[in-house]
């Protein structure tokens, strides 16, 4: 698939975007340092990418609107679920130089996404919006950074503390449940995070990401990257109860 790039570039931070592949950040480099994990065959497995309009598994793809009507939805990238929307595997419109838009397909039409990067110093601002143009199926939404598990040798350490984690089954999907946090790896959901999560390389880099939203998902299971996730919902919210905003802020600091 040909490249179509938005360069970002600011005063110690560039991003790359490859609306192609999914709208997602392809390179982030700060101080030469590199801290998106590169390109694999698996779209759900590299760079940073907005999660929209769902984010995390949905329960074997079923979800109703708002009048009960149930709709299957993709489960061919994580069998038997379906996973983290459509925008990792579609294409973005470039609307301005660090602003992208996606259409949305059915069911979800004739709703949209809006996201904008911009940077400041030692900081991405990273903001996406979904637009629901009257329709009414369930929607939240997320961010899915893939951090490089080791820069220059130096092994990451994840420095977080939520309150509780959501249970998961052994199908993989949440039960509902808020237990007590066990020892990595993880690909969990947690709750009650009172310090925004920060990852550490050694004493070359860390990234403090700051964002409002309730719900964090870490991914540590892969042996290339940690995944740190801000969600305004959970995975399989809808069929949880569970609803959440349309909008999601985070702010990466580097330093």
């Amino acid at each position: 698939m040909e490249n179509n790039l938005q360069r970002i570039v600011g005063d110690h931070i560039t991003v790359e975007v490859d609306l192609n592949r999914g709208g997602r950040v392809s390179s982030v480099k700060w101080k030469d340092l590199e801290f998106a994990l590169p390109y694999r065959d698996d779209p759900m497995a590299w760079g940073w990418f907005a999660m929209v309009p769902w984010a995390g598994r949905i329960d074997r793809g079923f979800i109703k609107d708002a009048a009960g009507t149930e709709f299957a939805l993709p489960t061919h990238w994580d069998p038997p679920h379906a996973e983290h929307g459509y925008g990792f595997v579609s294409s973005w419109e470039s609307t301005s130089p660090n602003t992208s838009r996606l259409e949305l397909p059915a069911p979800y039409a004739p709703a949209y996404a809006e996201q904008t990067i911009e940077l400041s110093g030692n900081t991405i601002r990273w903001s996406l919006n979904y637009f629901a143009k009257g329709c009414t199926l369930p929607a939240w939404v997320g961010f899915h950074p893939w951090l490089p598990r080791r820069i220059d040798n130096h092994e990451y350490e994840l420095i977080f503390t939520p309150g509780k984690m959501l249970l998961r089954g052994k199908d993989g999907i949440p039960t509902g449940d808020l237990v007590d946090i066990p020892p990595q790896p993880w690909d969990d959901a947690f709750f009650g995070v009172t310090k925004f999560p920060v990852v550490r390389w050694g004493n070359i880099a860390q990234i403090e990401i700051a964002s409002s939203v309730p719900w964090w998902v870490v991914y540590s299971e892969d042996p290339l990257a940690i995944c740190v996730e801000p969600q305004t919902a959970p995975p399989d919210a809808a069929n949880l109860g569970i609803s959440g905003a349309h909008s999601i802020r985070a702010t990466f600091t580097f330093s």
